[in-house]
């Protein structure tokens, strides 16, 4: 289900929630091999919405978590998350 970003019960903790699964998703994607893929375009979506929202500190803080808990290096994770073209 998409964000509404126009929604008035829309909460800090909704974007913190959707950028958190996007980088989970990825984490699952391509780093634990996991059998069910979990990145879906609207993950992607309510994530790149979320960080027009959430300050830098916020998204980092998220990133550096994950990277600890899934036992990735967070420079991997950086690449995964923004690979450059």
């Amino acid at each position: 289900m998409a964000l509404d970003l126009n929604d008035p019960e829309l909460e800090f903790a909704d974007l913190v929630y959707a950028y958190q699964s996007w980088v989970m998703a990825v984490i699952n994607d391509e780093k634990l091999d996991g059998e069910e893929k979990l990145l879906t375009d609207d993950i992607a979506e309510d994530a790149l919405n979320s960080m027009r929202f959430l300050p830098g500190e916020v998204t980092s803080a998220i990133e550096t978590s994950l990277a600890r808990v899934y036992d990735v290096d967070a420079d991997e994770l950086a690449e995964l998350l923004f690979p450059e073209d």
